[in-house]
């Protein structure tokens, strides 16, 4: 029986690729996967011989780099949002903005999470204007936290107002609650005007993002903050049912690792994102060249390509996409079902491989890809 998963050359130019798994892992990533997969010491202190934990493999990491008092992760940050208002906010009011209430994949719903928490959801504001005033009118003796969802995949123009995270921060330290930012894509660094994890650490007692987006990990729920408040969601029963396993676990470390000693650019969404529009350029002719030789017509066109995974919509990055001449639908339809398949896209009714999201070291393949896709075209 033929395995389902199989491998896939994403040449969309979408980065962080939701149905083609969003982050690449980097080669250390990898590695540190192939020595989790037999026995580790996971929770076992080799010093003493005693049981140990799993958290601390990656908190301290985690808080050197973000900042924060403590770090928890859990296995999405759906279930890091989900941990936090469970565990910190139950039976209590938290404050969101009308604007904040949003949807993300597969059509859930912040307000169904809130209600699964057991937290009764207040709404304040409007959807295009909320102020800091309309988070202290709503606070009362029942209100446990102000919810901040960054709304990473969409945006709101025009006539908008919002709060700042220091206002809101001096608001719930004033009137005594806490203040939770479901950050989303967490950003590392400054890109464009997504706000950067250590600007959410600094202000908030409970920060949330996600492991396999801009951070360029596997899938997890990253979770820092207060220590007590960290250390309280840590006890929680649900956070035995979502914590991760030992290959998120260690896959996360490599790739924070290569983050804390200067290795960034070994990981494949950060070379991606830094990669300029002339690396794409002389990338794309070094392919037109040789699929001429193979008889293969392209030409190379400008293009826009996208972060992905519900970052930066309003950001796309200038690239370089190399057109095939040929039936635009029947040539991504036969790379679509080669072996590997590779994810072209359609643009101006041509079909276009987009270099940036192409992985080192697949160039070759994606050549023989591109001329078996060619030929049966032609037959």
């Amino acid at each position: 029986m033929a395995p389902r998963l199989r491998r896939v050359i994403n040449a969309s130019g979408v980065i962080l690729h939701t149905n083609l798994g969003r982050a690449p892992l980097s080669k250390a990533a990898l590695d540190a996967l192939a020595v989790a997969a037999g026995y580790s010491n996971l929770e076992l202190d080799l010093e003493t011989g005693k049981r140990g934990e799993r958290a601390p493999l990656v908190s301290g990491l985690l808080t050197a780099l973000f900042g924060g008092e403590d770090a928890l992760v859990v296995n999405n940050n759906a279930a890091a949002v989900l941990l936090a208002l469970t565990a910190l906010c139950r039976g209590r009011e938290v404050l969101v903005s009308r604007g904040q209430l949003v949807e993300i994949g597969g059509a859930f719903r912040m307000p169904d999470v809130m209600r699964l928490s057991g937290a009764r959801m207040v709404e304040v504001g409007t959807t295009n204007r909320t102020r800091a005033s309309d988070y202290e009118e709503a606070i009362t003796p029942r209100t446990a936290a102000i919810l901040r969802v960054h709304t990473s995949n969409f945006r709101v123009t025009g006539f908008t107002e919002s709060a700042s995270l220091p206002q809101l921060a001096e608001v719930a330290r004033r009137r005594g609650a806490l203040l939770i930012d479901d950050l989303g894509s967490g950003a590392v660094a400054a890109l464009g005007d997504e706000p950067t994890v250590g600007e959410s650490v600094a202000h908030c007692d409970v920060v949330a993002f996600s492991g396999d987006k801009l951070l360029g990990g596997p899938q997890a729920g990253i979770v820092l903050g207060k220590e007590e408040v960290v250390r309280k969601m840590s006890r929680h029963p649900l956070a035995r049912a979502v914590r991760v396993d030992k290959l998120t676990l260690a896959a996360l470390e490599a790739t924070l690792r290569q983050r804390l000693t200067g290795h960034e650019e070994e990981i494949p969404v950060e070379r991606m994102l830094r990669a300029s529009v002339e690396d794409v350029r002389r990338r794309a002719a070094f392919w037109s060249v040789k699929l001429a030789d193979r008889g293969v017509e392209t030409e190379l066109v400008d293009g826009t390509s996208a972060v992905g995974g519900g970052s930066l919509p309003e950001h796309p990055l200038p690239t370089v996409l190399l057109a095939l001449r040929g039936p635009a639908s029947k040539l991504a339809t036969a790379l679509r079902r080669g072996d590997p398949a590779v994810i072209a896209r359609i643009e101006g009714d041509r079909c276009c491989l987009d270099g940036r999201t192409v992985l080192k070291g697949e160039d070759e393949t994606l050549l023989d890809a591109v001329e078996a896709a060619a030929s049966t075209i032609k037959r």
